[in-house]
């Protein structure tokens, strides 16, 4: 059976990010299988809440490989945004990177991870990140977005990937 997600807010060890965030769940699937799904740019969209408007406007079909740059547009609280990231540490079926290069935040670093458990995967999610106004937005406004926005990536994860369909 496909787990809720754990997720957890700390300080970030990352220099300039003022905050890590970790989600974590294991998903029905294999790490192949989960990798082979985030190396397609468009489910990104599907793994967004819709009331964010996400979209990938790069054009299809995006080949994810280190140094793939991809823009994507959203709204947040209403107000339309613009951001732009690239791919880096690209290590199929374990683990890749999204740093954004334009965007909303002052920084963020986003590492994937898909470790192998119990027959499926543990999807990590591990973010440091930094948005503008530090701690204050962060905790005023930031946190709660992020976390509706990750729970819904890893119970989205759970419908795609049904436990029952592992027989």
């Amino acid at each position: 059976m496909n787990t809720p997600a754990e997720l957890e807010f700390n300080e970030s060890p990352h220099p300039r990010a003022t905050t890590r965030l970790r989600a974590r769940a294991w998903v029905a699937a294999t790490p192949p299988e989960l990798f082979a799904f985030f190396s397609e740019a468009d489910n990104l969209q599907r793994l967004t809440p819709a009331r964010l408007q996400f979209r990938v406007t790069t054009p299809s079909p995006v080949v994810m490989q280190d140094g793939t740059q991809i823009d994507y547009r959203l709204k947040v609280y209403g107000i339309p945004l613009r951001w732009k990231s690239e791919i880096r540490d690209w290590d199929p079926p374990r683990e890749f990177v999204d740093v954004q290069l334009h965007g909303p935040y002052r920084y963020w670093h986003h590492r994937h991870r898909f470790e192998p458990s119990d027959d499926g995967t543990v999807v990590i999610d591990e973010v440091d990140y930094s948005p503008p106004g530090g701690r204050i937005v962060d905790r005023m406004f930031v946190r709660r977005e992020l976390r509706t926005s990750f729970t819904y990536r890893m119970e989205q994860l759970a419908e795609l990937f049904p436990a029952a369909n592992r027989d």
